[in-house]
């Protein structure tokens, strides 16, 4: 594996992580307001790219799925169908604020990816234009 295809890989990979955290954080968006849900989150892990020899490239990717386990808020709302005898349900955990700023920092992350992988590709298009001469 080249280094500028290796670059390619260690990218991609990283856009693909980002990707999943931009769906979950979606996922929390849209279900701020249903009653139970629990916040999706999801880990980084390291993942070993396809590759031989010693300067094998280290990746990411999207680890397992995980619950936040805060305590669900108790809403008072006697009239709601899914509120007990004291009128009390159990609410969101989701936080509109740090799920934006969950949403802001993965989309960056993607887009300096998708960068590095739009340099490396002009840059292995450079190459083989000058081995053309």
């Amino acid at each position: 594996m080249t280094d500028l295809s290796r670059t390619l890989a260690l990218s991609a990979s990283g856009m693909q992580a980002q990707s999943t955290r931009l769906r979950h954080v979606s996922e929390n968006l849209a279900n701020a307001d249903t009653p139970g849900y629990r916040r999706k989150s999801i880990p980084f892990e390291p993942a070993r790219l396809q590759g031989d020899g010693w300067a094998q490239a280290s990746g990411v990717r999207a680890g397992a799925l995980a619950l936040d386990q805060r305590e669900l808020p108790r809403i008072y709302d006697p009239g709601h169908i899914l509120a007990d005898e004291s009128g009390h349900y159990d609410g969101s955990n989701v936080d509109l604020m740090i799920e934006m700023a969950d949403a802001r920092e993965a989309q960056r992350s993607y887009e300096a990816n998708l960068r590095m992988f739009d340099q490396a590709r002009q840059m292995s298009q450079s190459l083989i234009g000058l081995l053309r001469r």
